[in-house]
């Protein structure tokens, strides 16, 4: 019986550990095309996150994106119309830079900076293709 209860703790442990460190979340919209597609289930560690990263954002509705620029690094002016008129070379502290991998993504090209404390996780493996 013990050794029974102590399994049981080691599951929910696990369980809670997991809820902790990992979410899914099933891509809505089509920024990412052609990386997730809608209806894709993707999993997310949550944590820090790296330049070129899929990130999830939140609070409230979650939204994926690309990181293409963190604070400190140089401000992808190319890539990003709305932020070519904005006088700092590289982002500020507490901002980063989202893309959606489709050019119709609504995201820093349009919006300029997003905060940088915003990021829940990063995408680590599809889960299941619609």
């Amino acid at each position: 019986m013990i050794a029974g209860l102590a399994a049981g703790a080691v599951v929910l442990a696990l369980v809670v550990w997991l809820r902790r460190a990992f979410l899914v979340v099933t891509v809505t919209g089509r920024s990412m095309t052609p990386t997730f597609e809608p209806g894709d289930r993707v999993l997310a560690r949550r944590g820090r996150a790296r330049t070129g990263d899929v990130v999830i954002v939140g609070p409230g509705r979650l939204v994926i994106k690309r990181l293409a620029a963190l604070p400190g690094e140089p401000v992808p002016r190319d890539r990003v119309p709305a932020l070519a008129d904005v006088p700092e070379a590289t982002v500020p502290a507490g901002k980063m830079v989202l893309l959606g991998d489709a050019a119709e993504s609504s995201d820093s090209r349009q919006l300029g900076y997003f905060d940088a404390d915003r990021i829940v996780g990063r995408a680590v493996r599809r889960l299941a293709r619609r």
